[in-house]
């Protein structure tokens, strides 16, 4: 999205916040390819995958249309929304999943650069896993798992996330790396250090 696209979506994500109901309708149209770009590449080669990308876009926007009284600050807030948004989706999806096949089969995902490309087979985790890590890294270092969640779950190149988490793309190399490191012990059953060395 060029400048002007950013402009145009913080004005109207305040135009929404203050209860501009049109302002909704134009915003789905700015940013619906976008989601649709995200879900389609995080989507993309997985195997058993019964969750289609269009489905879970069309979900995000019920649940962030769901917060028209959200004080909306700017389209880096609306991103980092949206991720948490995808996230939550795609664990209650995966939820329904391993309870619909009585704790088998989960889905099971790989901690590679982003969701930008598909997945390979190396190294899979319990996607219901790796939340609840994301989770005790959210309580260690905010920040890490906030760089986790705009990376692996909103498919946000190295500099869009620097962007939206307000810190340099040197920041975010670091502490995505130091992340995926700790939660790949973490989720080994590795010893534990406590919080995340950069």
């Amino acid at each position: 999205m060029d400048d002007s696209g950013q402009h145009d979506l913080t004005r109207l994500l305040h135009r929404w916040g203050a209860g501009d109901a049109k302002a909704l309708e134009e915003l789905i149209e700015l940013v619906y390819p976008e989601l649709r770009r995200i879900a389609s590449r995080y989507l993309h080669g997985r195997q058993g995958q019964t969750l289609q990308s269009t489905a879970l876009v069309h979900e995000a926007y019920l649940r962030l249309a769901g917060r028209q009284e959200f004080n909306w600050k700017d389209r880096a807030h609306f991103y980092a929304v949206a991720a948490r948004v995808i996230r939550s989706i795609l664990v209650d999806h995966y939820r329904a999943q391993r309870a619909a096949k009585r704790g088998g089969g989960a889905e099971r995902v790989t901690l590679e650069e982003s969701a930008l490309a598909p997945a390979p087979a190396s190294d899979p985790v319990d996607l219901l896993d790796l939340d609840a890590a994301l989770h005790e890294l959210e309580l260690l270092d905010p920040q890490q798992a906030r760089i986790v969640e705009l990376r692996y779950f909103a498919g946000l190149g190295i500099e869009e996330t620097a962007h939206v988490a307000g810190v340099s793309p040197a920041t975010v190399k670091r502490d995505w790396l130091v992340a995926r490191a700790w939660l790949r012990r973490r989720l080994s059953g590795g010893p534990q250090a406590g919080r995340p060395e950069s």
